[in-house]
Order: structure tokens, then sequence, then C-alpha cells
């Protein structure tokens, strides 16, 4: 089955936890602080592979997890770190986040992202011993993985789209030209899914995507929708082909362009060659001024051709127009690329290190270094919360909120993480 969209969480290993332990041998008198670090989290990362062309495997496996770091040990003993999570994706495939906004674009193969990130493992006591703590008794707890709800969907790698209303001769044309085998019948929406095929024309190869046939209202829904057209936001240029026997051959064209500028991404600014199919048993004159009939709706600058899949006629000249199209915008865009000069630019950030939010049971404390330092605590525990709050006056917060006037036994809640009497 052709799966081109799926929704998929990720979660990233949780760091391991570090120990509390002691050094405890006979004839050794005090043996000190031995607790081991916790194991980091494993990443989850995806591959970009060719060995995949969908992502079906997803429409099982909701949820991709790695697997978390083990717990330290006593004698200094560190705990395992989970294995980064490998996993293949086919070439193409765009990962979003639920707003939207994209966190990866897989184009080449072999390419790789982490797109969740392990977390870290926690400190064991032996950490924290120093000149003046000899014995501590805490240890940190291991920071949780990334979890993450993801989109991902999958955009073909093709040079050429082929677009046209159901049954304009698409996939014949493909089969013809190419060594795709997409199923050829004589009725409406036989392609139900993208079929891809290498066209080799005077020693050059690029590769064409035979879409879905569009209807009038597809961007609406209606039909196969315009789902498919995803698949041809890459291409360099898009190939039309028009049924020579469809009643108003311009009505056939504008319906299309119609559905292509409605798309998210307006596809109707794409390069465009148009040509008119299945030539092969019209008389002479007939196919002139069926040509002429279409050359008044089309802009000036396009390119226009007569060709039978079935005959053979027109479709040489046709494919040597598309390479020679597919090559100038190759070169353009290798051109830009190259005189672009990539200026790097330094932001200066205005974030606040932390905030203190009065409420009405007590304080909020949020930021990035205090939230990280509290995801690794156990509130629970006397040492581990006494730790927090030497950090908290190392980093000034302390003094922040005795200048709010903070009062004994007010809650301090730092980020939702936890929270402790002041």
């Amino acid at each position: 089955m052709f799966v081109d969209k799926v929704k998929v969480e990720v979660k990233a290993g949780d760091g391991g936890n570090g120990v509390v332990s002691f050094r405890h041998e006979i004839y050794v008198d005090k043996g000190g602080p031995d607790g081991g670090d916790g194991g980091d989290g494993g990443d989850v990362m995806f591959v970009a592979s060719r060995s995949q062309n969908t992502l079906a495997a997803f429409r099982f496996q909701k949820v991709v997890k790695a697997n978390p770091g083990t717990a330290g040990a006593k004698q200094k003993k560190h705990g395992k770190s989970g294995d980064t999570l490998r996993v293949e994706i086919p070439v193409g495939t765009v990962v979003s986040n639920m707003d939207g906004e994209i966190l990866a674009d897989l184009a080449e193969e072999n390419e790789e992202v982490i797109i969740a990130k392990g977390g870290k493992g926690g400190f064991g006591n032996a950490h924290f011993t120093s000149s003046t703590r000899q014995t501590p008794r805490v240890a940190e707890k291991g920071e949780p993985g990334d979890e993450l709800e993801l989109v991902l969907e999958l955009k073909t790698i093709a040079e050429v789209g082929l677009v046209g209303l159901p049954n304009a001769g698409k996939s014949t044309f493909l089969s013809v030209v190419s060594n795709a085998k997409p199923e050829i019948a004589d009725y409406p929406f036989t392609t139900l899914v993208p079929n891809l095929g290498v066209v080799d024309i005077d020693k050059e190869a690029f590769v064409f995507a035979d879409i879905p046939g569009l209807i009038e209202g597809a961007s609406e829904g209606k039909g196969l929708g315009d789902d498919f057209l995803r698949h041809i936001e890459r291409t360099k240029v898009i190939l039309h082909l028009i049924d020579v026997y469809n009643d108003s051959l311009t009505e056939a064209y504008t319906t299309i362009q119609k559905e292509l500028a409605a798309y998210k991404i307006d596809l109707s600014k794409k390069l465009q060659i148009v040509a008119i199919t299945k030539v092969d048993g019209l008389d002479e004159d007939i196919r002139k001024d069926r040509l002429k009939e279409l050359k008044k709706a089309l802009p000036k600058e396009l390119k226009l051709f007569a060709i039978s899949s079935k005959s053979g006629d027109g479709v040489i000249e046709l494919l040597r127009t598309v390479r020679k199209t597919v090559e100038k915008q190759r070169n353009q865009e290798i051109e830009k690329e190259s005189s672009e000069k990539k200026i790097p630019i330094l932001q200066l950030s205005n974030q606040q290190p932390w905030r203190v939010i009065k409420t009405d049971g007590g304080f909020l404390i949020t930021g990035a270094k205090i939230e990280r330092f509290a995801k690794r605590t156990d509130f629970d525990d006397f040492h581990s919360v006494q730790r927090i709050r030497d950090i908290m006056k190392k980093m000034g917060i302390m003094h922040e909120l005795h200048r709010q006037k903070i009062e004994t036994d007010q809650q301090i809640n730092i980020a939702g993480l936890g929270s402790f009497e002041f």
C-alpha cells in the first residue's frame, strides 16, 4: 500500500539515574562516595534510504521509541547508554512538527538527522565530591529524552511532473518513454498512486513522476483531491498532457491550471510544457485545428506539442525539449547557489536567563538552565532539594525572591517540574 503522509510519535530514551553509594570494604574505613553516573538515553535518528518508497511502515508503528540509559552503580560504575535508534525513511521525506514547522528535509540518499535527542544521564554522588564536601548524599535523576509528535510527508524526488485530467494518457506515455510499469486502462482514475520512471534521451537521464489525474475542484477534496500534488513541488518542469479528444482543450487546460494555482504552493508558476495526446488517429488538418484552438489559451512562451504514445509520433521531439528545459533549470539553480554568499548572522539573545513570577500560591521560576537542573532533581530527597537551592542562590534567583518579599512556607515551583517550600 502506498502511504505518503503519516503522523508519528517519537520518544528519545531517558537518561539513567545517578546513584548515592559509599565504598564499604573490609579494612577500609570511610571509603568515600562511589556512586556512578547514569547512562545517556538513545537518540532517534531519521536516515533517508532508497530502499524505502512509502511510509506504510508507520501505519502500524505509530510510536518510535529509543532505549533509555541504565542507572549508575556503586564502585563508580557508569550506566550503559541507550543505542541510537536509526529509522529509515524514503528519500524526499519532509519532517514537520504539528504546527507545520519543518524540522528536516531529507532529499538525498543516506542523509541523516537526529530528530529527538536522548536525555543526559544523572550524576552519581561520586561526582559531587570536593574539598569541602567529603560525603555528598545527592545524586541526579536522568533527564527525560525529547518527545515529539511529528508529521512525515513524502515528496517524490522527480525532475518532471506529469499532470492532466483523468485518462489524458499520462500512464501510457510514462510506460513508453521509461522503465515504469504503471497500471493502464481505458477508464478514469486508473492511476491511484504516483509512479516514477527514469527516462533516457541523448545519453541523459532524468526522472518523471506520473501524478494521479486531477479534476475540477480537486483542491477542495473532489475526486482524488490534491494530496498527490506534493510530489511535484520539487520538480523542475511540469509536463501537462491533454487528451486531443476532449470536448474543449481550452477548458481542460484551464481546469488543471486552476488546481495547480490553488495548491498551497502556486505550482502554476513552474516551467511548463503542454502536449496534446492520442493524435495518431487524427487527420492532419484536424490536428492543426486542435493545436490552433489550444494555442490561443496558452501564454506565448509556452511550448506546445502533439504526440502519440502508441505510434511514437512527436515523442522524441517532446523529450528533447523537456531535456533542454530541465538542463537549463539545473544550470540556473547551480549558478544561483554559487552566487549566493552565505554571510553568518549573529543574533544577540534578548531572552532573560530566568524569570520569577509571583502566583497565588507562591512563585514560579522559569528559564532554560534552571529548568534543566530541575529535571535532574529528585524533589522528594532533602539533599537534592538543598543542592538546587544552592544553584538558585548562585544564579541570583534567591536574591530576586527576597526582593519580591517571599515568605516562609511559600511554594517555589520550577516550571511545573517540581516544587519545594522556601
